[in-house]
């Protein structure tokens, strides 16, 4: 498996494969906030395939209650690992440690990254994988465009957990 930065031709590939919701493009803009250098979006290929996704928030989490308290803190955000058949063989872990090291390289000492209430699976691979609670609590607010065009918003309850990177090996 490689993961590396999205690239422009990628985007047709990810939406193949891995759609986005709808009329979303999610892909399309998660790469335009990596080229304003916002984050680093990051593509995780077997065989040419994409199997997963991920971006680093470098500005951190926008949800206020989270930026308050962990102002400087880069997030993890919207790791996805795709079909569901692939799930539970290691990629999602990969990415994360893909995202760690960039985070370490690039000078920071902890990575957070929210997880909504009802997923049960992603909060225990991020507790095994050393993140902790904070104790920080938020609604983590998103839309997407379903297939007709319509505007939906979404607000789903979750909670903040970090992970200390200083001294780890890159």
């Amino acid at each position: 498996m490689d993961i590396r930065h999205c690239k422009e031709e990628d985007l047709e590939l990810l939406e193949r494969h891995m759609p986005s919701p709808g009329q979303t493009r999610r892909h399309a803009m998660r790469f335009e906030k990596q080229q304003q250098g916002l984050s680093t979006f990051l593509v995780a290929w077997s065989d040419g395939i994409p199997v997963g996704t991920a971006q680093v928030l470098w500005q951190g989490c926008t949800a206020p209650e989270v930026r308050d308290r962990f102002p400087r803190c880069p997030e993890l955000n919207g790791l996805g690992v795709w079909p569901p058949q692939l799930r539970s063989q290691g990629i999602g872990t990969a990415i994360i440690r893909a995202v760690e090291t960039r985070a370490r390289r690039s000078g920071h000492q902890q990575i957070g990254l929210g997880v909504d209430d009802l997923n049960h699976r992603a909060a225990a691979l991020y507790l095994r994988l050393g993140y902790q609670e904070t104790g920080c609590r938020y609604l983590d607010r998103y839309h997407y465009i379903d297939d007709n065009g319509l505007r939906h918003e979404v607000a789903d309850p979750a909670r903040f957990l970090i992970k200390q990177l200083a001294g780890q090996p890159s």
